[in-house]
C-alpha cells in the first residue's frame, strides 16, 4: 500500500543518507507578556511562526542563498530519479530544474488568483507542472510506494521545502496543545500553509512528545489551511470559514481565541471577525508587530504571549 503524505514525512526523516537543515535558533525579542483570563471555548492556531519555527517565520519557495536552493534541487533530482528525463543542457542539472521551477511558479502566481484578493500558490501544483513535462520524456515513478501522481507531487513538494527550510516546534507547543485538549477546549488551525503542513506539524510535535496524536487534538475538520483554500491570510474567506466552523459547534466568535505572531495577517483580521486574539511574541524571526500597531485598536491583541505555555493561564 502506498505511503500517505504523513507516513512519508516520518519515514524520509528516518533515513541516514539524507541531510536536512536544522530548525532556526529562537531569538526572543525584548517583550513582556500581557496576560489576562478570558472565557475561551476554542482556539485556532497559526502554524508557522507560532507552533512551528522556520526561517523567516513562513514557508518560502526559494532560499535567499542561491547555493542552498541549488543543493536542494540536486538532492531532489537524485532522490526522485529525474535526471534521465531532463534535457541535457550545459550546466548543472539544478540549473535546468530551477528554470522549470521558476517558470511553473511564475505562471501559477500570474494565473492562480481566481478573483481571490490574497491567492495562495499551491506547492504541489508547481511539481505537477514539472512532472508533467518530465513525463513527456518517459519519466516514471514508483506508484506502489508514492501513490498516484496527485499524491506523488505532494511528497516532492514536502521534500523540496524541507530541504530549504529547517523546521521545529516552539518550546512547549505539544504540552500546551495537550493541556488545552484535556480541558475540553476545541482546537484547530487557521493558518497559511501547504499540503504538507499538517504532516510537518505532526512530526515537529512528535519530536517533543512521541505520543502526540495530531488528529485527536487538531481534528482535520478544524484545519483551515491556505493551500487547501487557495487563499492566504488576511483573506476574509479563511476567517469566515473559521466563524462558520465555530458556529456549527454553537460557538460565537467571542468564544474563540486566535493565536498568531503577525499583527497584520493574524490579529487584525481575527479581531475584524469578532475573535479574541493572542499575539505570540516569542521569536524575533516570526514576530511582525510595531510599537505603533500595538497601540492601535485595529491591531492590538487581547493578550501577548512570550511563551506558548502562558496560554494555559489565559484560557479560563
Amino acid at each position: 500500500m502506498a505511503l500517505t503524505l504523513e507516513q512519508y514525512i516520518e519515514r524520509v526523516h528516518e533515513r541516514a543518507d539524507l541531510p536536512w537543515p536544522v530548525a532556526p535558533k529562537i531569538d526572543p525579542p525584548k517583550a513582556k507578556p500581557a496576560l489576562k483570563q478570558m472565557p475561551v471555548k476554542a482556539v485556532f492556531w497559526t502554524v508557522y511562526g507560532t507552533l512551528v519555527t522556520v526561517p523567516h517565520g513562513e514557508i518560502r519557495f526559494e532560499h535567499e542563498k542561491d547555493f542552498v536552493t541549488a543543493a536542494a534541487l540536486e538532492k531532489l533530482i537524485k532522490e526522485f530519479k529525474m535526471w534521465n528525463s531532463m534535457s541535457r543542457k550545459p550546466g548543472a542539472p539544478s540549473e535546468y530544474m530551477r528554470e522549470l521551477f521558476n517558470r511553473a511558479l511564475t505562471n501559477l502566481r500570474l494565473t492562480g488568483g481566481g478573483g481571490e484578493k490574497f491567492p495562495e500558490v499551491l506547492a504541489e501544483r508547481v511539481w505537477e507542472d514539472i512532472v508533467g513535462k518530465l513525463k513527456q520524456k518517459e519519466y516514471t515513478f514508483d506508484a506502489a510506494t508514492y501513490g498516484p501522481e496527485s499524491e506523488y507531487v505532494k511528497k516532492i513538494a514536502y521534500f523540496y521545502h524541507a530541504s530549504i527550510q529547517g523546521a521545529g516546534a516552539y518550546p512547549g507547543a505539544a504540552e500546551v496543545l495537550s493541556e488545552l485538549a484535556s480541558r475540553g477546549v476545541a482546537q484547530g488551525l487557521l493558518a497559511d500553509g501547504q499540503c504538507f503542513t499538517a504532516g510537518q506539524l505532526s512530526r515537529c510535535l512528535k519530536q517533543q512528545n512521541p505520543a502526540f496524536d495530531l488528529a485527536a487534538v487538531l481534528p482535520p475538520a478544524w484545519r483551515i489551511i491556505s493551500g487547501e483554500k487557495r487563499a492566504k491570510k488576511p483573506s476574509d474567506s479563511l476567517f469566515k470559514t473559521a466563524v462558520a466552523l465555530a458556529a456549527a459547534r454553537g460557538l460565537a466568535p467571542s468564544d474563540v481565541l486566535h493565536v498568531g505572531s503577525n499583527l497584520e495577517r493574524d490579529i487584525a483580521p481575527a479581531k475584524k471577525h469578532g475573535f479574541r486574539t493572542a499575539l505570540f511574541a516569542g521569536d524575533k524571526t516570526s514576530l511582525v508587530a510595531t510599537a505603533e500597531q500595538l497601540q492601535d485598536p485595529v491591531f492590538k491583541p487581547n493578550v501577548m504571549l512570550t511563551e506558548l505555555s502562558q496560554l494555559t493561564d489565559v484560557v479560563a
